[in-house]
């Protein structure tokens, strides 16, 4: 690099991180004209001149930077490797996808049985229909929003052959009864994580427990890449399945920066297609997709993994804030209840109105919106109810009463660290007006 071009990237680095300070100097909060959001994305000048610095690099291609995400966050969560994708949704297809594989011994096939959670994000269970699985759904407990253990064994069937769960909102499962129930019945464990980076269950993050695990790094949730996300796996033929999946199903495993001739496997022409030399570059031997996400992405991840003990202790102060305010609504909420071994990097603060309750989900949450706080109701609720699942195929345990509470009457409110004090306390204050006419 020539000394112009030097002090002209210095130039761009010094004006970016200009833009923000003076964004921060400007930046205040008026109660009820400043948007409190549920979530967004916290980044500032270093994220975006990493990106740029990217960019004039001119290598769109994953490399170095995806690289050193990739191995930040299998450090991170604990895991034995990690694959970056283009979004949490696509890290779920593809887990499903390479337990499916047929390089895989024991893999999936269709018809086989899936235990999963009524209530959620449908991407947790899309890709089990979508590849001719039956998803068998367990209710989940009212205060923790994650599955109801004790339903496990009702569940089972000779048709199942896998467990894929989700850490509702940050919260960790009863890993302890998942790992001995997998155990017990020689099932596999997807662990869908995306809400969860950084949480903990008995000192062990999760993400690290399953044989695949999924992260997304769509802007609300823990950190972002603008969108993105990965597959954490603890098998290690999955590297080789899970990117094989990802980068159309080719059999080349050189990475998209490979400078050599012959590539990584230094035969990359002895490869033969009836019985003629072939490309291994352009061989193919499962069929898969394009769920790549791109350099500057990646080189957004890196900076935003530094951040992350930050993200989680703002996320704690945040939640614990609310907490103490939620304290006085019990007679009419249900709060959130982490198990005693776990520790939840929490991704928002539910909550969900009682029974007999003299007000509805629905009249609070546009309440809170006319205050400019933003409400999300807890994903789908209870995803049998959707119209998308009305023509599929699943066993369900019991009747699911308490993820049809959740469908009519949970919201969740934001404590990300994009919050402080003066936001946190400003939904509090909110809530107290609307409930205090019923008190």
């Amino acid at each position: 690099m020539d000394k112009k071009e030097q002090k002209a990237r210095q130039d761009i680095e010094k004006k970016v991180k200009q833009i923000f300070s003076w964004r921060k100097a400007k930046k205040k909060f008026i109660p009820g004209k400043t948007w409190v959001q549920y979530a967004g994305g916290v980044f500032d000048d270093k994220e975006i001149n990493a990106t740029i610095e990217s960019l004039i690099d001119g290598w769109f291609g994953l490399g170095k930077k995806a690289d050193e995400l990739e191995k930040g966050l299998a450090s991170f969560v604990g895991a034995k490797g990690s694959i970056l994708t283009n979004s949490g949704s696509s890290s779920n297809l593809l887990s499903v996808a390479s337990l499916m594989s047929y390089f895989f011994p024991g893999h999936l096939s269709p018809g086989d049985e899936v235990i999963t959670s009524a209530c959620g994000f449908p991407t947790t269970v899309n890709p089990l229909v979508q590849h001719g699985l039956i998803p068998v759904f367990l209710d989940i407990t009212e205060n923790t929003y994650n599955i109801d253990v004790t339903h496990l064994e009702k569940a089972l069937s000779k048709k199942t052959k896998a467990v894929m769960i989700a850490h509702t909102l940050g919260n960790p499962n009863d890993m302890d009864t998942i790992m001995a129930f997998c155990k017990k019945h020689n099932l596999y464990l997807i662990e869908d994580n995306c809400d969860a980076l950084g949480s903990e269950y008995g000192g062990q993050r999760t993400g690290s427990f399953g044989i695949l695990a999924t992260q997304s790094f769509y802007p609300p949730h823990h950190m972002t890449m603008g969108e993105g996300g990965a597959v954490h796996y603890n098998d290690l033929r999955f590297e080789r399945i899970t990117r094989s999946l990802r980068d159309w199903g080719r059999s080349c495993w050189c990475r998209g920066d490979e400078k050599r001739t012959l590539g990584a496997c230094g035969h990359r022409f002895d490869y033969r297609i009836n019985g003629k030399p072939y490309d291994h570059k352009y061989l193919f031997n499962q069929i898969g997709y394009n769920l790549k996400p791109i350099e500057p992405q990646a080189a957004m991840g890196v900076e935003q993994l530094k951040r992350m003990p930050l993200f989680m202790k703002a996320r704690a102060t945040n939640f614990a804030r609310m907490y103490k305010h939620a304290k006085a609504w019990e007679k009419y909420f249900i709060l959130p209840r982490a198990l005693p071994k776990a520790k939840p990097c929490w991704f928002s603060f539910p909550l969900t109105i009682r029974d007999g309750v003299p007000f509805t989900a629905h009249e609070i949450c546009v309440f809170l919106e006319s205050r400019m706080i933003q409400t999300r109701p807890l994903f789908a609720g209870n995803l049998t109810r959707q119209p998308a699942y009305f023509r599929v195929k699943y066993r369900k345990i019991g009747t699911l009463p308490n993820a049809d509470r959740v469908l009519h009457n949970n919201f969740f409110v934001g404590i990300y660290p994009g919050l402080g004090y003066k936001e946190i306390d400003f939904i509090a204050e909110s809530i107290h007006d609307f409930i205090k006419k019923y008190d």
